[in-house]
């Protein structure tokens, strides 16, 4: 039997669907419930669901249940997963389409910052001010990132600073959680919610910031000691962590 003959690798068959692809890229931006989905793309929410339902089989979205409301759930793209099966469907297509698994982010430019960056959620003791590290650790400090909270507790959680000390050399012990209030006049490219409670906020940054939401479970949740939760930090900070190489390559873009 001739190559002619041999099925679509997964990732074409999924994303080569035009309803499935749309689906991909308002996730590519943003995790979002199905009801957003169903207002982005103007399809009925039995349709979104059942083609969530392919993609999420397809090991190409995720979902995780909202923290604000439990009855809810928030939609994720892996954008490493697709990396992973787009080198896979250059490969069967012909050798020298290879592309080698996930492929590097392309770096920030160093010559000036490529915007501002908020990131948002509740207490700021842990999430926003591991993104809000990474990111300046990512870019050199070439990128103005802060970090804020609705309600924001009187200390960075303790395992947010060790698992950064740890992992990444970064020392954030003497950095204290900030009020969002506090931040209110300043400007930003990018406002980024990582917390459910936190985005359900919306808090006002004028109509030229780009709104942008990541769905990540708070690690403290997961035990009532710092022994306990230290795990749970580490999976959280990894996480972020893929989020903001993922937000690298936008940010060396948008002002161009």
């Amino acid at each position: 039997m001739g190559s002619s003959s041999q099925a679509a690798p997964a990732f074409v068959r999924l994303a080569g669907h035009p309803l499935r692809w749309r689906v991909l890229t308002e996730l590519a931006h943003s995790d979002l419930r199905v009801r957003e989905l169903v207002a982005l793309v103007g399809q009925p929410q039995s349709l979104i669901s059942y083609h969530l339902r392919l993609l999420r089989d397809g090991g190409l979205v995720t979902a995780s249940r909202s923290s604000f409301d439990g009855r809810d759930s928030y939609y994720h793209l892996d954008l490493d997963r697709c990396a992973q099966a787009l080198a896979g469907a250059g490969a069967a297509l012909h050798p020298a389409l290879n592309l080698g698994g996930t492929p590097p982010a392309p770096p920030v430019h160093p010559r000036q910052p490529r915007g501002t960056v908020l990131f948002v959620c509740t207490g700021n003791s842990a999430r926003s001010p591991i993104a809000e590290a990474l990111l300046r650790h990512h870019t050199a400090g070439q990128v103005e990132a802060i970090s804020a909270g609705t309600h924001p507790k009187p200390h960075l959680h303790p395992n947010a600073v060790r698992v950064l000390r740890h992992h990444f050399g970064i020392d954030i012990a003497a950095q204290r959680p900030r009020h969002l209030d506090s931040l209110t006049g300043r400007r930003f490219d990018y406002v980024i919610s990582l917390c459910d409670k936190a985005r359900e906020a919306r808090p006002e940054f004028g109509d030229q910031a780009r709104r942008l939401h990541w769905s990540i479970a708070d690690p403290a949740a997961d035990g009532t000691t710092d022994q306990a939760t230290y795990p749970a930090f580490t999976r959280t900070t990894t996480d972020i962590g893929t989020r903001v190489r993922h937000l690298l390559p936008v940010l060396a873009t948008a002002h161009q």
